[in-house]
């Protein structure tokens, strides 16, 4: 008999010893994930779904989803480990916090579906008591002891920390505790009142500032093995009982001994506990068990694979391995418990006919795929359609984003089909529409024929023949603030060179608390030539700044007391006032020559930007605002958006290309290789599928007579936005009306053709887009010659890439491939030489016989290269063996390693570049840069393979630039010859230097050396003024917290700071509530144009400085009236004797004074 597939059949759960079980067959494409949903809504109790392999369970997992949108079940995936059988570093903090709140809602009696992959299922694990005996539940108002607290947090396994960034870390300061428990989305922060708690807030672990309150916490155990005093005595008894002990600082034995939890422990689980369980251990007794794929065979190649590592492992005596069946089921023992349920297994092809056997009533669709090539491409889909509706079946379309659904519903209504638009295939079913249209992941099509309900359902990726990328939306993070970047002290590292602004370059040497005169303040140490040191107090930070400019090992070191420093300035200062007037010359020319200022017609750009299927995140919201204003402006704009790769610099883009060409005006997008014109070509049809813009692409993958047509086209005016590499620059092809350029990887054009948009320069607008700015760019940006936007939040759930340096082997190869595939991703391989490709693939086939490799390089003919690319895109292949012609722009959301052959021989933008080709969607991802023996390694490469490793995480692209600037020096700026004065001085210095130049050429003074250093004003009140290191126990911390303090501009922005700090570390000290009162009355102080104020117990002076505003009569008026108090000791200092007992009436003292001298102020 056939069953519905709206009410499949499931099996009887009598709980006998060999339960029923049932075969579910013929299930074509996507109706699995139907079946599936339908069965879960029948079902009386949880189902588990067991699949074949990771990427099954992830596109199901999404099906599902879709399916169920109308439903109260919750879709749970218990992810896997996600690395090798026996690796030596341990799964992310991310996915051990899923499979925990996996566990524990297995636990807890509730519909849901949980998928799980046989390699998953195979593991044995914690027993079920486990996450009950180490959950600790947290309430508002209830009773708290610190110390209790902390020995059970670190009891389940958390770690204290100094500021709370992943799973599974906390940290306490002073009543206010921080926690990020497994299991959960936020971190929370508890602020303690005595000993209860108070409030539980969700703080963000971006920029430490706290959100939403909430009542209660639960916090899973930290990882999914004990970790405390017994755990470990267990584990060394049973690590005795098993292998030799081995106190060898590196063994594992010794490791755990001494509370140490080494990376790849989780292999070693069955020693932590007296015995183990396994998955089936931890349903509930009305599970149903639900079979996909061929089950046995999956579990056949994971047992060989298990064993292979095994036996290439075991004989490393610090690190002896379990046999893998104390860690994984063997194949008996893992059916055998499956029997033990009632299950159903499915397959795809239809079963034989016997009870318990049923095949569902499910077709193929036919052929649907809409035929570019010919003349109309929707013939059949238009014949198919008409048929059903002839016989009465339904067509429901199915598209994978509202974005995608509008381009569907344009191709479709060419061919006279117009769908209604619905939410679920339900609410489809129920009404009387013929056809119809939905937005869901279903990858595949099916047609449904049944006596009740006969529906065809297509979907997207059958009818346009091209898998779509998933893109995630965007959470909100702060935005990012240019310069800080740059001049960042946090990461300085203790022996760094740092500049001080009156004395020179030296060695920084870590933060000290001195105490001088009975007054304790923190000061930072600089060590200078003839191991001279010099004491900065912390209030005087703004004098000192990182050293950046050619090679931090031959920084120079100046002699304290000496001229050379000084000269040295006054060099630079000179040179200085030259650039400068060379930058405004620059400036002047393109406000003379002014640009064509666009109209915005506000509500059009509403509705293109609402189209963005993604929140922006802060930094690309702020680039986008400037780009529209620069636009809008009647100057040309010229503006840099660095942003690192895949963080949204092509939106940006779009918007801008969208604003330009809704003037009327065209828009050329210039990129560096074929490959990404294609893409962006896609991208931009894709963004642009609402308006009537006409957008063509010019490249290698053209025909000549397209190209001819294109051009003239361009010409005559009829195209909008046309994208193309090089050839937009021949002669031959004149714009009839060019508003916009868009230079994508500017890092990759060459001198010739930058000098050609330099023509265009002054009167069109320009927009370049890059993930590494060249030195020189970098330089110009810096320096605002050309305006510069930093995108450097990355999108949500972003893992930094791991990345490994080493020499070249073939474990290491197979080990870095095996890794990806397990999971079922892909491998770019890297070989940049085209002659030995061919080899270097026999050799990798060797290597890793599992792997399907596909060989992509420029030589190829255009239409191959294309093939090859778009069959690795839609994973055809799992390993693509290719050049450096992967570095621009190709997205493979899949693709989470890359191996790099020889990377001693790529720069650092290359690398960086390339590194960025993975890691694009929330998995962990790899990088290998294989090299020959470290001795055979030019300096340069070194250097900048360590820059590359040591810059992991999201965001690097800006700060790898500034370090390419270290290692080569800056670029000329507008010539020649200047990077000797960078080199003397150091970047941070010269630029701001520049700055002040500019700035005074520009108001029409002279630039002084003066001007630059009179700005700062001197206090000193003899009082105590720092951060105690109990208060901020973090040292680079307290250093970039004091460098923010130093570089607050007003009133408000010492407000805000101290706001931040009473969030993040509790309420203020004495000590630094002095030293953010001392900042205020600098600012003050700095207004007036005081130079100094010092003051004691009895009394104080107060110095002003040349340019002083003050009123010289209100000064005199004071000495003639109160002769007691003040007198004037030289030209500019005031002297006054009032007593002050306490330094509040100090600072109360100071404060009255510089309030009135500020209303005597002579009009400027």
């Amino acid at each position: 008999m056939t069953h519905s597939i709206f009410s499949p059949p499931l099996p009887n759960n009598t709980l006998k010893t060999k339960n029923d079980i049932r075969h579910w067959g013929n299930l074509l494409g996507s109706s699995t994930a139907l079946v599936l949903a339908n069965a879960t809504k029948s079902a009386s109790g949880p189902i588990l779904l067991v699949t074949a392999d990771t990427p099954s369970a992830i596109k199901l997992e999404k099906e599902l989803d879709y399916f169920l949108r109308d439903q109260a079940v919750d879709v749970q995936l218990f992810p896997d480990w996600e690395t090798l059988p026996y690796d030596n570093f341990s799964p992310h903090q991310d996915i051990v916090s899923q499979r925990l709140e996996t566990l524990y809602q297995l636990t807890q009696n509730e519909r849901r579906v949980f998928i799980v992959p046989i390699n998953t299922l195979m593991m044995r694990m914690a027993p079920v008591d486990y996450i009950g005996k180490y959950l600790l539940i947290l309430e508002v108002n209830q009773k708290l002891d610190i110390d209790d607290f902390r020995t059970g947090l670190e009891r389940a396994g958390y770690l204290h920390v100094n500021q709370v960034m992943g799973h599974s870390e906390f940290s306490i300061r002073g009543s206010i505790i921080d926690l990020f428990p497994m299991g959960s989305q936020h971190p929370y922060r508890i602020d303690l009142f005595d000993d209860e708690v108070d409030t539980i807030r969700h703080f963000d672990p971006e920029t430490q500032r706290s959100g939403d309150k909430v009542d209660e916490i639960k916090l899973l155990p930290a990882r999914e093995f004990p970790t405390d005093k017994q755990a470990s005595l267990l584990f060394r008894q049973q690590y005795l009982s098993k292998f030799d002990a081995n106190n060898s600082k590196e063994s594992i034995y010794y490791q755990v001994g001494k509370g140490l939890m080494p990376g790849g422990i989780e292999y070693y689980l069955p020693l932590f506990f007296d015995k183990t369980a396994t998955l089936f251990d931890y349903l509930n007794q009305d599970t149903t068990i639900l079979m996909h794929g061929d089950l046995q065979v999956a579990h056949e190649n994971h047992w060989k694979d298990v064993n292979h590592r095994y036996e290439q492992l075991r004989y490393n005596l610090a690190r002896p391995l379990l046999h893998p069946a104390d860690i994984f089921m063997r194949y008996e023992e893992l059916f055998g418990a499956l029997k033990e349920w009632p299950r159903v297994q499915i397959q795809n092809q239809a079963v034989a006919e016997k009870t318990g056997s049923v095949n569902f009533a499910t077709a193929s669709v036919g052929d649907v795929a809409l035929k570019p090539q010919n003349k109309v491409p929707w013939t059949s889909l238009k014949q198919l359609v008409a048929d059903w509706q002839k016989q009465k079946v339904k067509v429901l379309f199915s598209a994978e984003s509202a974005g995608r659904r509008e381009g569907l519903l344009e191709i479709l209504s060419k061919a006279e089909i117009r769908p209604k638009v619905f939410e679920t295939l339900e609410s489809f079913m129920h009404s009387a529409e013929p056809i119809g249209i939905t937005v869901g992941a279903a990858e595949f099509s099916f047609l449904l024929e049944e006596p009740k309900s006969k529906i065809a359902f297509i979907t997207e990726t059958e009818l346009l023949g091209h898998k779509i990328s998933h893109r995630r939306r965007r959470d909100k993070r702060q935005g990012t603030d240019e310069n800080a970047i740059i001049r960042n002290l946090a990461e300085l590292q203790i022996g760094q060179p740092v500049v001080h602004f009156e004395h020179g370059v030296g060695r920084y040497l870590g933060l000290q608390t001195l105490d001088a005169g009975g007054i304790t303040t923190e000061y930072l140490a600089i060590e200078y030539a003839k191991q001279a040191k010099l004491y900065v107090p912390v209030a005087s930070l703004h004098f000192i700044s990182r050293y950046s400019g050619g090679d931090i090992e031959h920084a120079p070191l100046h002699h304290l007391g000496t001229e050379t420093w000084a000269k040295a300035k006054k060099k630079a200062a000179e040179k200085v006032r030259d650039v400068a007037a060379q930058l405004l010359d620059v400036y002047a020319r393109r406000a003379a020559k002014p640009g064509y200022a666009f109209k915005i017609a506000w509500d059009e750009y509403q509705s293109f930007s609402d189209s963005f299927p993604f929140e922006e995140t802060l930094d690309q919201q702020k680039a986008i605002n400037a780009v529209i204003q620069d636009m809008g402006s009647a100057n040309a704009m010229d503006r840099l958006v660095c942003g690192d790769v895949g963080f949204g610099k092509t939106e940006v883009a779009m918007r801008a290309a969208f604003i330009a060409a809704n003037q009327g005006k065209q828009v050329a997008i210039l990129v560096p290789t074929t490959l990404l014109a294609g893409q962006h070509f896609e991208n931009f049809k894709e963004r642009f599928v609402n308006c009537p813009f006409r957008i063509e692409v010019l490249s290698r993958f053209v025909s000549a007579k397209d190209s001819k047509q294109t051009i003239t086209a361009i010409g005559e005016g009829k195209v909008d936005i046309v994208v193309g590499t090089h050839t937009l620059l021949q002669d031959s092809l004149k714009f009839n009306d060019l508003g916009l350029v868009i230079i994508d990887e500017e890092h990759r054009f060459g001198v010739r053709q930058k000098e050609k948009f330099k023509a265009l320069r002054s009167d069109v607008d320009i927009l370049t887009l890059t993930a590494t700015p060249i030195p020189r760019t970098l330089n110009m940006a810096l320096s605002g010659m050309r305006d510069l936007s930093i995108i450097a939040t990355p999108p949500a759930k972003r893992l930094p890439i791991k990345t490994f340096v080493q020499q070249r082997n073939k474990g290491l190869i197979r080990e870095a491939i095996m890794r990806e595939i397990l999971r079922g991703g892909q491998v770019y391989f890297l070989h940049n030489e085209v002659d030995t490709i061919e080899k270097t693939a026999q050799e990798i086939a060797e290597i890793v016989p599992e792997a399907r490799i596909a060989i992509g390089h420029g030589q190829m003919r255009e239409r191959e290269l294309e093939k090859v690319m778009a069959d690795f895109y839609h994973q055809r292949f799992n390993v693509l063996l290719c050049t450096t012609i992967i570095e621009t722009g190709i997205d493979v959301p899949s693709a989470n390693t890359i191996v790099m052959d020889r990377a001693d021989h790529l720069g650092l933008a290359q690398l960086h570049q390339l590194r960025g080709r993975v890691g694009r969607s929330h998995h962990q991802a790899y990088a290998y840069l294989l090299t020959p023996h470290r001795r055979r390694l030019s300096k340069d490469a070194a250097k900048r393979l360590d820059a590359i490793s040591s810059l992991e995480e999201l965001g690097a692209g800006f700060a790898l630039a500034t370090h390419d600037l270290e290692i080569r020096g800056a670029g000329e700026l507008l010539g020649d010859g200047q990077s000797g004065q960078i080199s003397s001085i150091g970047f941070t210095l010269y630029m701001d230097m520049l700055e002040q130049a500019v700035e005074a050429l520009k108001e029409g003074k002279e630039p002084s050396l003066e001007s630059a250093l009179s700005e700062q004003t001197e206090i000193d009140l003899r009082l105590p003024a720092l951060f105690p290191d109990d208060y901020i126990p973090d040292v680079n911390l307290r250093l970039s917290l004091y460098k923010k303090l130093a570089g607050c501009k007003d009133e408000r922005a010492v407000n805000e700071l101290q706001i931040e700090l009473i969030d993040r570390f509790g309420l203020l000290p004495q000590s630094a509530k002095n030293l953010l009162d001392m900042t205020m009355l600098k600012l003050k102080a700095k207004q007036i144009g005081i130079s100094k104020m010092e003051g004691t117990n009895k009394g104080g002076f107060v110095e002003f400085s040349l340019q002083t505003q003050i009123d010289p009569g209100f000064i005199i008026k004071l000495i003639q009236s109160q002769p007691r108090i003040y007198k004037l000791d030289g030209p500019q200092k005031l002297k006054f004797i009032v007593p002050t007992e306490s330094a509040k009436d100090r600072l109360e003292l100071f404060n009255n004074m510089l309030t009135e001298f500020s209303q005597q102020l002579r009009a400027a």
